[in-house]
């Protein structure tokens, strides 16, 4: 993951006018989970706020993070706002389970989305993943004795189970917030002011015009990409937005993206969340937000005859029933 840190007077009006969640909540020591938008709508990057000591800090992978600054720095303009990439200098942790903050000697906090600071190390509690906490900073403790691609897998795999979505450099600017499923992950307020992309993002959840949403899959073991187009046997199509390999597996191919290595023998094959027609057939309403999908990419889709629809742990509506 890529840090970006937002320090200033202004930093919370700054944000509040760029984001689509409601950054007051950080003045609450609490975290955000928040979309930038482009002004048509479409999310650049899927930001997790934190309100860190000596500014905000946005999570966001690594690959967005530069470009994402420099989007931000243009509508600085007379706020008393500096946005740094700390990504090569501010150390990020995933942590799975209390007990490894216990023997690191760090808090837990206490709510969902909660943040703790402990002297000058940030502990937060993944939002809708109770077990999972991010830890900002040098901690000193001893490295996690898994291969990085290991502990990445394992990463989004949880990810991929909390359906907690994320956008990379393939899926920038493809989806309107609520096909990333954000309003069902508390990353949406839709009380606030106005902000950059909150014309599209509104009228999207007033006029119901919702026809696609993230789902999570399970995926036979193939050279699947992010980014990548397919359709289901039901005729539903859409694209990859994440994708690791289940645990069990018996080939991984030791990259940590997830992609398999062709020979069809795992356990588990892949998981994945991909954003779907809600309908196998359909016809856009006029002022309906584009797509994101296999015809904008120009891209074949790859037909899953094998594709199985897995369960979220928060409903979608519109959605057929999962298993």
């Amino acid at each position: 993951m890529g840090v970006l840190r937002f320090s200033g007077a202004d930093t919370q009006t700054f944000l509040q006018g760029q984001v689509s969640n409601d950054t007051r909540a950080l003045a609450e020591g609490m975290t955000l989970r928040a979309a930038y938008s482009s002004p048509q709508g479409r999310v650049i990057a899927v930001l997790e706020l934190l309100p860190h000591a000596g500014g905000v800090l946005a999570l966001l992978p690594r690959e967005l993070a530069a470009g994402t600054r420099e989007r931000l720095r243009r509508f600085v303009l007379r706020a008393k706002v500096q946005i740094e990439d700390l990504s090569e200098s501010l150390p990020i942790s995933g942590v799975h389970g209390e007990t490894t903050l216990a023997s690191w000697g760090l808090p837990r906090p206490e709510l969902d989305g909660g943040y703790r600071l402990h002297g000058e190390i940030g502990v937060a509690r993944v939002r809708g993943d109770p077990d999972r906490f991010w830890v900002i900073g040098e901690t000193g403790a001893v490295a996690d004795p898994a291969p990085p691609a290991t502990v990445e897998r394992d990463w989004r795999l949880a990810d991929i189970r909390a359906g907690i979505p994320r956008v990379y450099a393939e899926t920038s600017e493809a989806f309107v917030a609520q096909m990333l499923n954000l309003d069902l992950v508390e990353g949406i307020s839709f009380s606030k002011g106005c902000y950059t992309g909150q014309e599209i993002i509104a009228r999207t959840q007033h006029l119901g015009r919702i026809k696609r949403r993230m789902f999570r899959l399970r995926l036979p073991v193939g050279d699947w990409r992010i980014g990548q187009s397919l359709r289901l046997a039901d005729g539903r199509s859409g694209r990859i937005t994440e994708l690791a390999r289940s645990h069990g597996d018996r080939h991984g191919d030791g990259d940590g993206d997830g992609a398999g290595d062709g020979d069809g023998a795992s356990d588990g094959g892949i998981e994945a969340l991909a954003v779907l027609n809600l309908a196998t057939s359909e016809t856009p309403a006029a002022n309906e937000p584009p797509a994101g999908n296999e015809a904008e990419s120009g891209e074949v889709a790859a037909t899953v005859t094998t594709a199985a629809l897995l369960t979220l742990p928060y409903p979608v509506a519109g959605a057929a029933p999962q298993g």
